[in-house]
């Protein structure tokens, strides 16, 4: 009887059923496209950083919908043709949104493939006007700043600092330097080519000959502002080409989009003084009294031990306010995620910013800088003091306005809403 006891005991626990465990949720895979390898690299790397960073405090908050992200990326070489092909392959691998580049041709050639899968696309870094204007549409947003938002917050600096200067322009002989370049012309009053002459150096492979010929010419003039409108490794051997003839000690070199990672491989003790634009820099946040952006700074430098540059705070604000357009649209489907994000306005990193509807361009403040002694440099814990905030001007007065853009768009035979 006892034993016929215990087996119905154990037959009776073995009816129960038991306990249910939850599947994990399946990850959202998002996917980044950055040059990791050629020109622009080290952009990419703090691209890559600024990513991580963002998913991996996501996750710790418990996800999106419920759903941990996971990041997968592509090297890029900031190369269209290799952009595009990633996107493909990150799609294929079942990638939700894109994100990343640094060059302009890039971010506008991985757009259009994102389009293809509809999915949206974020351009972390492209500076040049059609990214948001002639080459605009409904999958792509711009995290950075545009080449008429930096062409204004400098010319107006540089007007009121440096009036009535002759100037003599190197410009990058694609999209991003031509559009820099004009709006620089326009907003400091140097129209005029005879006055204020230029010259236009290959890209992407310019030679060393190439920017030697350019800085001779420059230096053969009588310009007292020299404008270097080149960006990551032509910059770099620019700058150094000048150096060697002390051309940034007879004349003021103005960068127009100068980085805190393309300044530490220039070194900043032959870039004193230089003037340049960016979109955020760590001065910012405290500066602005953004508490969010002093604790993006507090946990970047508690991972890397480094201090975060544009392209990090970049990419970490992209996957931040994806995000948070997911989470208010409730779904990953990309119209409604879209229409989560145009005309929103937030302030993570540094004081207001907006998605613009009509362009899917970030409105924010741009920030004209002027490189710092090394005494100053040197002087901070981090030895990244690299820049002085001279001047701001807020993304209303700095971004093109909406006749304008219609007027571009209708220029290029672009239809006068985003499609």
């Amino acid at each position: 009887m006892k034993h016929l006891l215990t087996a119905l005991v154990l037959w009776t626990f073995a009816l129960l059923p038991l306990p249910i465990t939850a599947e994990p949720a399946e990850p959202l895979l998002i996917g980044l496209s950055y040059p990791r390898t050629g020109h622009y690299k080290e952009e990419g790397l703090a691209q890559m950083r600024g990513a991580l960073l963002a998913v991996e405090q996501i996750n710790q908050r418990g996800g999106v919908l419920g759903r941990p992200l996971a990041l997968t990326h592509r090297d890029s070489s900031a190369r269209p043709e290799k952009a595009r092909s990633n996107i493909d392959s990150m799609a294929a691998e079942g990638a939700v949104m894109f994100f990343g580049s640094v060059s302009s041709a890039e971010a506008i050639a991985a757009g259009e493939q994102a389009r293809e899968h509809d999915r949206l696309y974020f351009a972390t870094i492209g500076y040049s006007n059609d990214v948001t204007t002639e080459k605009g549409h409904r999958h792509i947003f711009r995290e950075s700043t545009s080449a008429t938002m930096t062409g204004r917050a400098l010319g107006q600096y540089l007007t009121r600092v440096l009036p009535n200067k002759k100037y003599f322009y190197i410009t990058a002989d694609y999209n991003w330097g031509h559009t820099t370049e004009a709006s620089l012309r326009e907003h400091t009053a140097t129209d005029d080519k005879k006055v204020h002459p230029g010259v236009l150096v290959p890209f992407p492979n310019a030679k060393r000959i190439d920017h030697v010929s350019a800085l001779e010419q420059a230096a053969a003039s009588d310009a007292e502002v020299l404008v270097l409108a080149l960006y990551g490794n032509e910059l770099v051997r620019a700058m150094r080409i000048a150096d060697s003839m002390g051309l940034n000690r007879s004349k003021q070199i103005v960068v127009p989009n100068l980085t805190q990672t393309v300044l530490e491989q220039i070194g900043p003790s032959i870039s004193v003084g230089v003037i340049g634009t960016e979109h955020w820099l760590w001065r910012v946040p405290e500066l602005e009294d953004s508490q969010g952006g002093i604790d993006f700074i507090d946990s970047y430098q508690q991972k890397y031990e480094l201090y975060p540059s544009s392209a990090a705070a970049s990419a970490y604000t992209v996957i931040h306010q994806w995000a948070d357009a997911v989470q208010r649209s409730n779904s990953i489907d990309s119209e409604r995620v879209r229409k989560a994000l145009e005309n929103h306005s937030y302030s993570l990193l540094k004081g207001p910013a907006l998605w613009r509807a009509f362009d899917h361009q970030n409105v924010q403040t741009v920030y004209v800088i002027r490189v710092n002694d090394l005494a100053t440099v040197i002087a901070h814990p981090s030895r990244q003091d690299y820049f002085e905030i001279v001047h701001r001007l807020s993304g209303e007065e700095a971004a093109i306005e909406h006749d304008a853009w219609m007027t571009a768009r209708k220029a290029a035979g672009q239809p006068d809403i985003l499609e």
